[in-house]
């Protein structure tokens, strides 16, 4: 892999980077500078859910690209208003702010929060937010990212949140009956980095019961949980409800930098002039390449298809796994998939790359794969018995 790698003493070390550089990608394989190819399990952490140089994104970069790049928000953006009719139409939002990342939508969520706060007379609005949750790395998305290990170095903190456990709907109630400066809940569907951890199906109902009762908002983070990984467009519709905010990135742009912080009902009406505002959010391009995204998505029902591969990934894990002591748990929904071990497993990581397979592991001991949605029965099947073989040292 030598040859593959890039030497550089002038990029900050803010990565610890495997020792490989890919030059092309197609469809769910990507390729090294020596020729090698790599079937991608991780698709730049749920990102290229359309796989890499996907025919129809990849049009629509080239025109937009031949015709206009950018003008900035001072000035109406005609593909930025049809993104957002297609996002609404698919989410039953009512509005949509464009960012350039999931950490922007999130920003975006908790200064709407804050709005709402202040606009019911709460001088220090507070936002609950979840244990081994990940919002992001700006400041106030750092906060409210429940992981110690990334916050290191960068105290003090924000003011204006308060942690609960995952999953815990009792401690959500007793914060609602002890705490009167509380506004919002920010919380995934589905917590990726904190290790694909699923909560009871009824979770995001008791919490949007609590937010009515008690005039919060219920803000999602759908940043690796949307745009049809998990069955769905977005993760909430399984549930039958309604959030207040939806933030997303990741997949919407499938490798353009583009996020969207989505507000339906009266947290549509918040944001106002000179509140928020990104001098490249939404730009022409980064819209154009979204919009092929949305339309695909639909379409082709690419969200009913990672439902059906994820459960055929899950079953087969079970088979080829059973019996397998190191082996704690096996868990997804739709194409968000984790195998759990007794122990952390790191290295398997770099084993997976030197065989030709991009995996990822968090919280150190969970295998965490995000392959791309449009992928085939065969490499689906491909990549479990890839990921299964390493598991069981074979």
């Amino acid at each position: 892999m030598a040859s593959s790698t890039v030497q550089t003493t002038h990029l900050m070390q803010t990565y610890g980077r495997l020792p490989v550089a890919f030059v092309r990608g197609e469809g769910a394989y990507l390729e090294d500078a020596d020729g090698k190819r790599y079937l991608d399990a991780l698709t730049g952490l749920a990102v290229a859910g359309l796989g890499h140089a996907h025919p129809r994104v990849t049009q629509a970069i080239a025109e937009q690209a031949a015709t206009l790049l950018h003008t900035s928000n001072l000035y109406e953006i005609p593909k930025q208003a049809e993104l957002a009719d297609k996002l609404c139409a698919v989410s039953g939002m009512d509005r949509v702010f464009f960012g350039n990342s999931g950490a922007e939508a999130n920003e975006a969520a908790i200064k709407i929060a804050r709005l709402h706060g202040h606009k019911k007379g709460i001088k220090s609005p507070t936002v609950v937010v979840t244990d081994s949750s990940f919002h992001g790395r700006t400041m106030a998305t750092l906060t409210a990212t429940g992981n110690r290990k990334v916050q290191a170095g960068f105290e003090p903190l924000l003011r204006g949140f308060v942690r609960v456990p995952y999953n815990d709907v009792e401690a959500v109630q007793q914060i609602a009956d002890n705490n009167p400066d509380v506004v919002a809940i920010l919380v995934e569907p589905v917590q990726g980095e904190g290790g694909i951890k699923i909560p009871a199906n009824d979770y995001l109902n008791k919490l949007r019961s609590i937010c009515d009762a008690n005039d919060w908002l219920l803000m999602l983070d759908e940043v690796q949980t949307g745009n049809g990984r998990t069955g769905t467009y977005f993760a909430y519709q399984q549930c039958g409800i309604m959030p207040d905010v939806v933030a997303t990135a990741k997949g919407l742009g499938n490798g353009v930098p583009i996020g969207a912080c989505l507000a339906w009902g009266r947290a549509a009406e918040l944001m106002q002039p000179g509140n928020h505002g990104s001098t490249f959010g939404g730009n022409p391009l980064v819209c154009a390449a979204a919009i092929a995204v949305v339309d695909t998505i639909n379409e082709e029902g690419l969200a009913a298809r990672a439902a059906v591969l994820g459960e055929r990934m899950l079953e087969r894990f079970n088979t080829l796994l059973q019996g397998n002591n190191d082996v704690v748990d096996i868990r997804g929904k739709g194409l968000m998939i984790a195998i759990e071990l007794a122990q952390d497993c790191a290295g398997l990581v770099t084993q997976a790359l030197e065989r030709g397979l991009l995996i990822n592991v968090t919280q150190g001991n969970v295998v965490r794969l995000l392959p791309p949605l449009t992928m085939s029965d065969a490499e689906a099947d491909q990549i479990v018995d890839g990921v299964a073989a390493l598991i069981s040292g074979s």
